[in-house]
């Protein structure tokens, strides 16, 4: 089917000031101010909702902007679907191509069963897929990287993401990427990026129920989004350093499994207490965080499907975002506005840390105060893992992820936002 764009409103046959209209085999979506991607993104949700499945997209009015809302709201998990963009100047054509083409990569590792995607099968697609972008984009020899994985992260004293995993028969990992194009070994990073990986998530011994279990091959979404997001700013032409951490495991129930009460000894001293094994995100990000900051980067991001409480605050609509650094916030909201992604801040002050106190340990997983902000203090549990918590480092709870139900702009899956933003995070701090 072909598809127009049309700034002129609908005929009132249709409705009034509808977004659709059809001829044979032709549909137009009015949009009077078309470079509004939301509408657009509108109307090709509306068109899959009606069985449509192959379209070609023809006429003068489509750009880059409205190609890509256009592609978002087409795309579903099944991928049985066929869009034929119009000629488009190459750069524009290139950026959506790249947009496309980490933007896919995000959604379909996230949507597939965690029969396939493992903890180390996680950390190997992401390393194909960066030296892939590296090579495309530059040069494959400027990517290096290290799984380790089973006992190996015990013998390397990797605790968290060890005692996370040890519970399932497939072995936990964690992926040590360098992107460093400039060729010189002692060249200084950028940034570091740190994903959460927990392919699946029955909550442990703190086992969840059945009705929120069935979407917890999806809590490796942290992981997925920086993988996207450094392919993104590769394509995109980044020539500084930056070093991706991922922390991946299965968080399961076995004679092998940690258990509540278990005390975490890790790297820099720190000591955790397990008051709640479905807490177990900020365990394997503790480790990451650890070997992000002895890099010395100018700045830290980890994404992570962290918390309950994060979602319930901003739903499946925002990305939510906590930091003491009121400036590396700003340029993240700056990147955003630009890119037309939904990220929200959340509240993260120094009183938080003292509100993950235990008498057994330096801190605990979960809030020991009986009315606490849950995304605010799994973020305290983190900080005690970064020297300068207060500057430099940006918490991100993936709360836009996935979507267990559709809506009027997303099919049913994950949704692949925020790697733009994070990706021209990056390009914009590269050239601070």
């Amino acid at each position: 089917m072909q598809i127009m764009l049309s700034t002129q409103v609908a005929d009132e046959a249709w409705g009034k000031n509808a977004l659709l209209s059809f001829n044979q085999a032709q549909a137009t979506i009015h949009v009077p101010h078309y470079a509004e991607r939301i509408a657009v993104q509108k109307a090709a949700r509306k068109l899959r909702g009606q069985g449509i499945k192959d379209v070609v997209l023809e006429g003068e009015n489509w750009d880059l902007e409205t190609c890509w809302a256009f592609y978002q709201g087409f795309y579903s998990a099944k991928q049985d679907y066929a869009v034929e963009f119009p000629t488009l100047e190459d750069d524009a054509l290139a950026e959506l191509l790249a947009r496309i083409q980490c933007g896919d990569f995000v959604r379909e590792i996230i949507n597939l069963p965690a029969e396939v995607i493992t903890p180390v099968e996680l950390a190997t697609r992401a390393a194909q897929f960066i030296e892939e972008q590296a090579e495309t984009y530059g040069d494959k020899s400027a990517v290096s990287f290290n799984i380790i994985s089973g006992e190996t992260l015990k013998l390397q004293n990797y605790q968290g993401i060890w005692n996370v995993g040890r519970g399932s028969a497939n072995p936990p990992a964690m992926l040590q990427l360098d992107f460093n194009p400039t060729g010189n070994p002692d060249a200084p990073v950028l940034a570091c990026l740190v994903g959460k990986g927990i392919t699946f998530d029955s909550g442990g011994y703190s086992i969840k129920p059945s009705d929120n279990m069935s979407t917890m091959r999806t809590d490796m979404g942290g992981a997925a989004l920086l993988i996207g997001t450094l392919g993104l700013a590769i394509a995109r032409g980044l020539t500084q350093r930056v070093k991706l951490y991922l922390c991946c495991a299965e968080n399961l129930v076995s004679s092998n499994a940690f258990k509540l009460g278990d005390i975490i000894t890790y790297s820099n001293g720190v000591t955790a207490e397990i008051l709640n094994t479905d807490a177990e995100g900020r365990l394997v990000l503790a480790d990451g965080l650890i070997e992000a900051d002895k890099q010395h980067p100018r700045f830290i991001i980890d994404c992570a499907t962290l918390t309950g409480a994060a979602k319930m605050a901003v739903g499946n609509d925002y990305h939510s975002v906590l930091s003491m650094d009121d400036k590396l916030v700003t340029s993240l909201f700056q990147a955003a506005e630009v890119e037309q992604e939904p990220f929200w801040r959340l509240p993260f002050a120094e009183f938080h840390r003292s509100q993950i106190s235990t008498a057994f340990a330096d801190i605990a997983n979960t809030g020991s105060v009986p009315v606490g902000a849950g995304a605010s203090t799994a973020t305290a549990f983190l900080s005690y893992f970064v020297k300068n918590y207060q500057q430099h480092w940006l918490h991100i709870d993936c709360s836009a992820t996935y979507r267990k139900t559709a809506s009027d702009l997303w099919a049913v899956g994950a949704t692949g936002i925020g790697v733009q933003t994070l990706a021209r995070l990056l390009l914009t701090e590269a050239t601070v």
